[in-house]
C-alpha cells in the first residue's frame, strides 16, 4: 500500500507572522501614522529589494548581527545573499550610486519588512516592517533636531502622552573621547566596553562591573602596582558611568578650556528640542545603539510604562556609511521604528483601531436570477465612492442580513422578484431599522 501522504501543518515558520483582516486593521493604522508623520515633513517614500550582498552589512552592520542574526545563503551563481535585517545600508547603497543626480538634502523614508534570526519574545520576531526615515546631507545639529522631533510626533501620535515616554540622548563622539583620551583604550578594549555598556539595562549590577573590570585587566596575574592601577581606572569608569545627569557626567571628565565638541552637540539638541516643546528629553551615558555606523548623535525613544519599559525605537548620526562605496562622504541622520512594539504600546495604552466594517452597504438577493441586477446596482454605487459587498451566498435572506451585521456593515439592499421588477429600491439601516427609498 502506498504510504499515507503527510498533511501540512497549518502554523506559520516560528517567528513570523500571518495579518488577519483584523490584524492587517492595525497594521494599516500604524502605517498611516507613519505616513502622515513623515510625509508632513516633506519626506519622499522609496523602496528596495529584500535581498542584498552579504558583504554589505559585513562591512558595517556589528558582528553580533551578521554572525547571529541574519538570514544568509549562497543563490544558484553561487553568491553570498541576505536577507535584509536592516535598511541603514540598502538605502546608502542607493544614494551612492546616484550621489551625482539626487538634490541634496535628501529627506527618504521608507517601510520595508526586515529580517533576523532572533529568539522570538515580546516585541521581537523574525519579520518585522518598519520605518526607516533618513535625512542627507545636513551638516548641522538641526538634522538631529528635526529627525527627533518626528520620533516625538509618532510616540504622540500612537497615543502616548509626554509623561508616558522619555527620549534619551547620547553622543558617540563623546563615549570614543572618554574611551580613548580620557581612559587610553586601545580600539579592541573600546569595544568590549561600548558592547558591555550597550548591554547594561539586560546585566545584573554586578555582572556588568565584573566585566568592565576584566577590560583593564583586573583578575588576571598581575603584581599589586598594576593590579591597583586597573582598580582605579574601573572605579573611575563606573563611576563616571553612573553619573546620575548630564551636569554630573561633564563635571566628572578632565576639564579643558574648551568644552569636547560631542558635549556641544548634545546640549545644542536639548535646547533645541525644548525650543519646540519637547521636554521629556534627558542625557543617558550608557546609550550606545548595537551599529558600528553611529559616528554622532545617537537616540532612542523609551516608554516608561512597566508593561513595556524599554527602548521602543532610535536611530542617530551615521556620516561615514557612504564612504564604504568609495564615494565622498554624504552626511546622515535617521532613525527606525517597528510595527510590532509600535503594537503593543498602542495595546498598552488602549488606542489600537476597532475593525472597521468592509463595506457601507450589503446587498441581499432573492433568487439567483436577480444576480445579474444587483452587480448592476452594486457597480452604480461603487461608482459613487461607496463600498458595496454583494451576497452570492444563495442563503436564506435572514441569514444574509444576519451575516452583513456581524460583519458590522451598517446597511443593506434586498433585491428580489419585485425590485427587478419596478426598479424601487430601500436601503436599510441595520442598527434603527429604518427604510428609506434609494434612487440610483
Amino acid at each position: 500500500m502506498a504510504e499515507k501522504a503527510k498533511k501540512l501543518g497549518t502554523d506559520a515558520y516560528k517567528g513570523v507572522r500571518d495579518f488577519f483582516p483584523a490584524d492587517m486593521a492595525v497594521e494599516k493604522r500604524i502605517f498611516d501614522i507613519w505616513r502622515t508623520a513623515t510625509e508632513k515633513y516633506g519626506y519622499e517614500e522609496y523602496n528596495a529589494s529584500v535581498l542584498e550582498p552579504a558583504e554589505l552589512y559585513k562591512a558595517k552592520s556589528g558582528d553580533e548581527i551578521v554572525n547571529e542574526q541574519t538570514y544568509t545563503f549562497i543563490d544558484r551563481g553561487d553568491r553570498e545573499v541576505t536577507l535584509r535585517p536592516e535598511m541603514t545600508p540598502s538605502v546608502a547603497r542607493m544614494v551612492a550610486a546616484r550621489k551625482r543626480e539626487l538634490l541634496f538634502p535628501l529627506r527618504w523614508y521608507s517601510i520595508p519588512n526586515l529580517f533576523r534570526y532572533e529568539q522570538p519574545q515580546r516585541g521581537r520576531v523574525r519579520e518585522h516592517w518598519q520605518l526607516n526615515v533618513d535625512l542627507f546631507g545636513v551638516d548641522s545639529i538641526s538634522a538631529e533636531i528635526e529627525i527627533i522631533n518626528m520620533a516625538y510626533d509618532i510616540t504622540r501620535a500612537y497615543g502616548l502622552k509626554d509623561t508616558d515616554f522619555e527620549i534619551r540622548l547620547n553622543n558617540r563622539k563623546v563615549m570614543n573621547y572618554v574611551t580613548g583620551e580620557v581612559f587610553g583604550m586601545n580600539e579592541q578594549m573600546a569595544k568590549k566596553v561600548a558592547k558591555l555598556i550597550d548591554k547594561k539595562d539586560k546585566m545584573k549590577a554586578d555582572a556588568f562591573e565584573i566585566g568592565i573590570r576584566e577590560v583593564f585587566g583586573v583578575g588576571d596575574i598581575m603584581d599589586n602596582s598594576q593590579r591597583e592601577a586597573g582598580e582605579k581606572q574601573a572605579d573611575k569608569l563606573l563611576t563616571l558611568l553612573n553619573s546620575k545627569n548630564f551636569e554630573e557626567f561633564v563635571s566628572r571628565l578632565p576639564q579643558t578650556k574648551e568644552e569636547h565638541v560631542g558635549l556641544k552637540e548634545i546640549r545644542e539638541v536639548l535646547k533645541g528640542l525644548e525650543r519646540l516643546g519637547i521636554t521629556n528629553v534627558r542625557f543617558d551615558q550608557t546609550l550606545m545603539r548595537g551599529f558600528d555606523y553611529y559616528t554622532g548623535i545617537v537616540f532612542e525613544v523609551y516608554d516608561m510604562n512597566p508593561a513595556n519599559r524599554r527602548s521602543v525605537f532610535g536611530g542617530g548620526r551615521y556620516d561615514d556609511l557612504l564612504s564604504l562605496f568609495g564615494n565622498d562622504k554624504v552626511t546622515a541622520v535617521g532613525f527606525g521604528a517597528g510595527d510590532v512594539i509600535a503594537r503593543d504600546l498602542m495595546e498598552t495604552y488602549g488606542t489600537l483601531p476597532k475593525s472597521s466594517a468592509p463595506a457601507d452597504i450589503a446587498i441581499c438577493i432573492v433568487g439567483e436570477q436577480n444576480v445579474p441586477y444587483a452587480l448592476d446596482v452594486a457597480q452604480s454605487l461603487r461608482a459613487k465612492g461607496l463600498k458595496v459587498v454583494v451576497d452570492m451566498s444563495d442563503k436564506k435572506i435572514g441569514d444574509q442580513i444576519s451575516n452583513a451585521d456581524k460583519r458590522g456593515i451598517p446597511k443593506i439592499i434586498v433585491i428580489g422578484d419585485e425590485e427587478v421588477k419596478t426598479g424601487r429600491l430601500k436601503i436599510k439601516t441595520l442598527s434603527t431599522g429604518v427604510e428609506e427609498p434609494l434612487t440610483i
